[in-house]
């Protein structure tokens, strides 16, 4: 008897799973990759190939039992196989008198499962100073982020043709520079530390708020932004922004379960249950908070200042104990420290609340011509609060319409649709 080929909406159910796994697992598949063919560029590639076996042979053979595992076997397959040819080309090249010694195959991984430190030799790779601040932050989310071009563009706030020619030309860069897929050690690692630091926020921060898509949380990123920070931690001890970012990521993970209802909706921070908050992660976000002050030499950095914002949230056990003023004075801080449109637009969310709506709502009006503001989302929707806590309702709701409108998460435009239904 020969078996039935699977039902249409079998296999859509299918190649929905292939393409939920693969979003959470590609970093690691690309991280395992690149080790074996030193080129994140063909690692990519490759990974995709995995994609398309997997969507071939799972609607008609089932989806196994660890797909991850699956997946990354496809890839490192193909990347040996691939590396494989290479040595033969070389060897023939060879016969021929050519020399050929710069295009060695490196070795094969002594441990294919040691993926942690892959991932951070990935993010230390994307990281390179050979590419522009931009391009290191871009190809590192499209790697280990697993975001897509149209997701970077909106988090950065450029045209997507902008970022899709930032990656294409980073992994060209990095392959004709031959830059080695390594944690560097010494000065070189002082001067990548900054941008590393940058991306594992941004990829935490993807997960802690989607900027597009039907789920408002992406909890695989955020693990894997906190393991690497913990791990970064661990690697170096003296770097006081190392240990803030990481208290600042174990703050803001600590909220995650309050953060949405049973349907997935968002819950905003004065709607949180407290009591979900994980206190096991705000005790370790304090301690990495008291490394980052006892290695500080100097004026606190831009993540310790955001680490103490979020302190002073996790130390307030209901919204109305929230020492307002002293996050106020510290985004005054930070906004002098790192100065930019997003910081100055929290910084009048906590001015209102310390002073009051309208010395808030006067910060964002001065933010309104703001270019890089123009279609974000969150300037209307925090301008429609404060409208809203004035009174000014007709107004208010308005700016939640055109938030919800400049919204690409479905969660957070369903959000702000109820908020513009009764903007009180």
């Amino acid at each position: 008897m020969t078996s039935q080929p699977p039902t249409t909406d079998a296999r859509s159910s299918v190649e929905t799973v292939v393409e939920t796994v693969f979003r959470m697992e590609s970093p690691r598949i690309i991280a395992g990759v690149t080790r074996v063919v030193r080129d994140v560029g063909i690692a990519e590639e490759l990974a995709q190939d995995a994609l398309v076996a997997a969507l071939e042979q799972w609607p008609r053979d089932g989806v196994p039992d660890n797909p991850g595992a699956w997946l990354m076997a496809i890839a490192r397959r193909r990347a040996v196989d691939l590396v494989r040819r290479r040595e033969n080309y070389a060897r023939k090249l060879t016969e021929i008198g050519r020399d050929l010694s710069e295009t060695a195959p490196p070795q094969e991984p002594a441990d294919p499962e040691d993926i942690d430190d892959d991932l951070l030799r990935l993010v230390f790779t994307t990281c390179h100073p050979v590419l522009s601040a931009e391009a290191r932050t871009a190809l590192t989310l499209r790697l280990l982020g697993g975001l897509t071009t149209q997701e970077i563009a909106r988090a950065f706030l450029v045209p997507e043709p902008t970022v899709a020619q930032r990656i294409v030309r980073a992994k060209k860069t990095l392959a004709t520079r031959n830059v080695a897929f390594e944690v560097p050690y010494g000065p070189e690692r002082e001067a990548r530390l900054g941008s590393v630091l940058d991306v594992i926020y941004l990829i935490f921060n993807e997960g802690y708020a989607a900027t597009a898509g039907d789920d408002w949380l992406r909890p695989a990123l955020c693990e894997d932004a906190l393991r690497l920070a913990r791990v970064l931690s661990a690697l170096m001890p003296k770097e006081p922004e190392v240990h803030a970012l990481t208290s600042l990521l174990e703050f803001q993970a600590s909220r995650a379960a309050a953060r949405t209802g049973p349907d997935g909706e968002p819950v905003l921070l004065k709607d949180q249950n407290r009591r979900r908050w994980n206190r096991m992660l705000i005790a370790r976000g304090i301690t990495a908070l008291h490394r980052a002050d006892a290695t500080a030499t100097g004026a606190p950095g831009p993540y310790a200042l955001q680490a103490a914002i979020a302190a002073c949230h996790a130390h307030a056990y209901t919204y109305e104990e929230t020492d307002w003023k002293s996050i106020a004075t510290l985004y005054g801080l930070l906004a002098a420290r790192a100065p930019s449109p997003v910081v100055e637009l929290n910084r009048a969310v906590a001015v209102s609340m310390a002073e009051g709506p309208a010395q808030g709502l006067a910060i964002v009006d001065a933010l309104a011509a703001e270019p890089t503001l123009r279609d974000y989302h969150l300037l209307p929707s925090v301008r429609g609060d404060l409208l809203a806590r004035l009174g000014r309702r007709d107004e208010a709701r308005e700016e939640f319409v055109r938030a919800a409108g400049l919204a690409r998460n479905e969660r957070e435009r369903e959000l702000l649709l109820r908020r513009a239904a009764d903007p009180s």
